[in-house]
This record gives C-alpha cells, sequence and structure tokens, in this order.
C-alpha cells in the first residue's frame, strides 16, 4: 500500500477522498490518474490545474499517472497536436508513467458493445437526429421508447457487425445503450455509443468507419488501465451515471471512481479551443504559440516559467464551485519566481541621448552590476561606462511637476551602479523636440554614493551608447479588453484589445546581447522579458514576460 504524503497544509475534497481510499486499501491501495486530453488543439491554462492535480496526486501517493490521448474523434485530430501536448505535460515538470492512445482500445471496446448487445443493453437504432429530438422527451417529459428497442438480440448483432463492416451509410443508423428512457437525467435516455463515421483516423487510417462515443469510451478506457481516480471537471458530473452504468453492466471489477472538481477560469483569455483556433486562422494572433494566446507553448515563449504555473494552480485549489480567478494572480506567480531566479540587466526602450560633457580623454574604469540581488551566487558583471549614454525618455522632463525626482534641467540624479549626473542643456530639434541631453557626471559618487552626504531621490537606468546592442522589444498586454470575453452574447472578436502587443525598438548592454532563446530576465526598472526564437545575432527581440507592478500582491494586503 502507498504511503500517504505528510502535508502541512489542510488537503482538498478529492486528497481527502484518495488519502480515505488508500487508508482503507479500495483498489489495493493503488493510486493511478490520467490525464486525458483529445489531440486537436494546443493546451492551455486551463489545462494546467488538471496536469497538476492528475499527476501531482499520483506522486503524493507514490502512484502512477498515465498521459493518454483522446483520440475517439478523428474529425480534428492530429500528430501536430499529440506532439504538443506531450512537450507540454513534460515542460511543466511531469513525467507520464506511459503515453496511451484511446484508438488502440477500438477492439476492446467494440467487443465491450458486441457484449452489451448480447445482454440485451445496447440496440440499433435508425431514428434520425430529428426524429430522436422528439422520441427522447425533455426535463419535464419522459421519453418514447425507439422502435429499434424491440429488436431481437440477434438482429442487433447483425446489424452492428454490418455497421461495422461499411454497409450503412453514415447517419444511417447508430448503436444506443438500452437504459431508461423516463429517466429525470436525460443522458441515460437510451445515449448513442456507436456511430458511423468514414473519417480517416490520423493513427489508423481507414481501419475504422464505426467509432465509439466519449462517454461510452471514456469509462472503459479508465477501467482497461486500471485507473482508480478518474479526475473530471465539474461539466462531467452529470454523466457520472451513465460512466457507472458502463462499468456495471460489463462487470468490471474494482471499477474506477469519477470525481468531479470545478475547471481553472481566467479572466481575459478565451480558453474554448474552437476560439483560439478562430483566433490562429483568422490570423488575430501570429500562431498557437502567439505570447498573448492562454497556450503553455504561448506561455513559454512569453517567458513564464512551469513553476509560476504549478504555484498558482496550488493557490486556486479544488473546489466543487466554479468561478474566475484573476489573471493577475498568475502575474503575482511570474512575478514571485522571476524575481528569484531572473538575471537583472538594463535595456532602453525609448533611448535618448545623454552626453556627459566632462568626462576625461582617459575613460573611467568599468563599473560593478549585480545579476541578482536575490541570489548572491549570480554573481556580478562589468558594465562600461563612456561619454555617450541612453536613458529612457520618460526619465526626462523639461517642465517636471512637483514630487518628480527623475532628470530635468539643473536636476541630478544617480545612474544605476554609476555615478551622480546632472542635467546643464536640453539640446532640442527644430519642431521642438528633445533630442539630446549634455550632463555632467561627478566622479567622487562612483558606485552611486556621494563622498560629501548629499542626497538623490531618483535612480534611473541606461546603457552606454559606444557598447549597447540594438534590440527589439515586443510589450504584450492582454488580449481582450474585457475579464470575460463573449460574455452576454457578445463577439468576442469584437473585444480584441488593439494594444495588445507594440513593437518598439532600443537597446541592451551587451551582456543581455547574446542570451539564447528563451533566456528569460529582468531589464531593470521595465519588466521581466523573455528572449525570443525570432532573434538575430546582430538584434535579439525580447518579449515582455510581465511588468514589475504586482496589482493583485498589494489587494491582499488590504
Amino acid at each position: 500500500m502507498a504511503e500517504v504524503a505528510e502535508r502541512n497544509e489542510p488537503a482538498d475534497f478529492i486528497r481527502e477522498i484518495v488519502s480515505d481510499d488508500v487508508k482503507h486499501g479500495r483498489h489495493g491501495g493503488r493510486v493511478v490518474t490520467r490525464f486525458p486530453p483529445e489531440p486537436n488543439g494546443y493546451l492551455h491554462i486551463g489545462h494546467a490545474k488538471a496536469i497538476c492535480l492528475d499527476f501531482g496526486i499520483a506522486g503524493e501517493f507514490g502512484g502512477k499517472c498515465n498521459l493518454r490521448m483522446d483520440d475517439t474523434n478523428p474529425t480534428k485530430e492530429d500528430t501536430e497536436y499529440v506532439d504538443s501536448i506531450i512537450r507540454d505535460v513534460r515542460w511543466l515538470g511531469f513525467e507520464p508513467a506511459a503515453v496511451l492512445y484511446a484508438s488502440d482500445y477500438f477492439d476492446r471496446m467494440y467487443d465491450c458493445a458486441v457484449e452489451l448487445v448480447k445482454r440485451g443493453k445496447a440496440y440499433v437504432c435508425t431514428l434520425t437526429n430529428e426524429e430522436w429530438d422528439e422520441y427522447k422527451g425533455d426535463l419535464n417529459t419522459p421519453g418514447r421508447e425507439s422502435p429499434g428497442r424491440a429488436r431481437s438480440v440477434e438482429e442487433n448483432l447483425d446489424l452492428f457487425a454490418r455497421m461495422k463492416a461499411g454497409e450503412f451509410a453514415d447517419g444511417a443508423m447508430v448503436l444506443r445503450a438500452k437504459i431508461d428512457m423516463s429517466s429525470p437525467n436525460i443522458n441515460m435516455r437510451d445515449p448513442v455509443i456507436y456511430r458511423i463515421r468514414r473519417i480517416t483516423h490520423f493513427r489508423h487510417g481507414d481501419k475504422y468507419c464505426i467509432y465509439p462515443m466519449y462517454d461510452f469510451a471514456h469509462p472503459l478506457e479508465d477501467a482497461f488501465e486500471g485507473v482508480t481516480h478518474s479526475l473530471c471537471t465539474l461539466e462531467f458530473e452529470i454523466h457520472r451515471p451513465l460512466y457507472d452504468w458502463v462499468l456495471r453492466e460489463l462487470d468490471f471489477p474494482d471499477p474506477p471512481r469519477q470525481i468531479e472538481l470545478s475547471r481553472l477560469n481566467l479572466t481575459n483569455p478565451v480558453m474554448r479551443k474552437r476560439k483560439l483556433l478562430q483566433l490562429v486562422r483568422e490570423h488575430h494572433v501570429s500562431g498557437w504559440d502567439d505570447p498573448r494566446m492562454p497556450t503553455i507553448c504561448g506561455l513559454r515563449r512569453r517567458g513564464v516559467p512551469a513553476a509560476a504555473i504549478r504555484k498558482m494552480c496550488k493557490l486556486v485549489g479544488i473546489t466543487k464551485f466554479d468561478g474566475i480567478t484573476d489573471a493577475a494572480v498568475l502575474e503575482h506567480c511570474i512575478r514571485e519566481e522571476l524575481n528569484a531566479s531572473a538575471s537583472r540587466f538594463m535595456a532602453v526602450l525609448d533611448p535618448l541621448k545623454v552626453t556627459i560633457t566632462n568626462f576625461p580623454e582617459a575613460g573611467v574604469p568599468d563599473l560593478d552590476a549585480v545579476n541578482n540581488p536575490e541570489d548572491p551566487a549570480a554573481g556580478g558583471r562589468k558594465l562600461a561606462f563612456t561619454r555617450t549614454l541612453y536613458i529612457d525618455r520618460a526619465d526626462f522632463m523639461l517642465e517636471p511637476p512637483k514630487g518628480y525626482f527623475r532628470l530635468s534641467p539643473g536636476a541630478e540624479v544617480r545612474l544605476r551602479y554609476g555615478y551622480f549626473i546632472r542635467c546643464q542643456e536640453a539640446v532640442r530639434d527644430a519642431d521642438g523636440n528633445v533630442v539630446e541631453l549634455k550632463c555632467t557626471f561627478d566622479p567622487a559618487t562612483r558606485g552611486g554614493s556621494a563622498p560629501d552626504g548629499r542626497k538623490v531621490k531618483g535612480t534611473i537606468h541606461w546603457v552606454a551608447a559606444e557598447t549597447a546592442k540594438p534590440a527589439e522589444f515586443r510589450l504584450y498586454d492582454r488580449l481582450f479588453s474585457v475579464e470575460q470575453p463573449g460574455a452576454d452574447g457578445a463577439d468576442f472578436l469584437t473585444q480584441l484589445n488593439p494594444d495588445s502587443m507594440k513593437v518598439v525598438s532600443g537597446f541592451v548592454e551587451p551582456a543581455a546581447a547574446v542570451l539564447e532563446p528563451g533566456a528569460v530576465v529582468q531589464f531593470e526598472r521595465m519588466g521581466y522579458f523573455a528572449c525570443d526564437p525570432d532573434s538575430a545575432a546582430d538584434r535579439p527581440v525580447f518579449n515582455r514576460t510581465v511588468t514589475l507592478k504586482d496589482s493583485w500582491s498589494k489587494q491582499q494586503k488590504k
């Protein structure tokens, strides 16, 4: 029997169920879970909660978790999605006990359906969809029995075999479970368990022309794999009676237990595969891995660490109640992770030239910079300080308001890791735009402090013009301008945020220009950025992962 992992925090209701099952030796003390995505799209942040739970439960209780591709509907499934799912699960930090495919069970599923027919628990129905809509009734009206219910076992077996052999056209007939046409749960009113569909399967080609329905395949897949706890989102709660019926009528010993929980819903992104696919196909985004997308690959390209996603899923917790989590919770987790791990560099996104008028001909020694103040082991680096610098245009004002502590005519500021500088003159072009600042520096303030004790309140970042490297910065914001796109029947495409991406050109210090794609850093005072695969040797590209401001953290302290 697996040992139950000790936890300091209170267990959620699912862990309590699993713990009790292990304690009492149910399922022989085994814990087997599965993450069963359909390979018809890329995984998104909503799937992360299920992944963390399925694999987390198995790990905590000494069990195993399989990754199962639910490829029972070949209409939109593809190897591309399979590969992306495997890659995303592993990137999140989990290794499947096995990678399995529901379609490998098709022959066994067919045999199970035949067994139901033999037991008088399934029959072939030739009603059209429109006719069935009338027969099934509604919440206030019991359904009527299909004429197929009266067929003999032998006739049903013959028709089902001929369905499999391809003798009938798509939609000509289906195989239904024979349950209860007066059930208050409409899902139990003789649901379809097999249908005819001549569609080429991405793994099995044209071998099959009939396919099992999900509600029939799902419990069988779990039973075949020895799953003990089948964790699903709340919309499957109404389907659980059918799940249990299939396993019971086929006499599966030690059947798995289906448990439902709320899904992860975040403000702002859409997480329906159909809508995500529409965004991609209509070129509202650059692809599935567009950093504005809520897909796992999009978040990875944006620079979101896997640990931040896992932390968010833990913070959100496991409940039976659907709710909406503020996207700021994820951003808070990203900042916490990156603050501890990201190297610091300086970058200027909107350059304003600064000339040091009293710069010595012999130059000055390189400055010492800290790579990460949160991690002493990260060490430091050298920064060149030259006659010409770039600062961010937002750090200068000709006529500053009261309380403005950055650079202005006659004012003095501290350069990060460098010296105090004082603005003597603002050079303007013919249109009155400031194009250059002429400043002096105080050599005695090297490292950012004055020996005479004078104080400055502003510290700004900079890069040395002679050594800086040009770079492109993609400033990403939320993809939609409302918290719940598409709510109340609105067209979600009309709610796209026109400012969800801005591209600007600026400069980075030399050490940042040689980062490998995927590296995530903090550009001081600007935010966290990830080096994008689009980077070139002479022009790196950086995606803004998240800004430095953390509104959610502040809300928690109120």
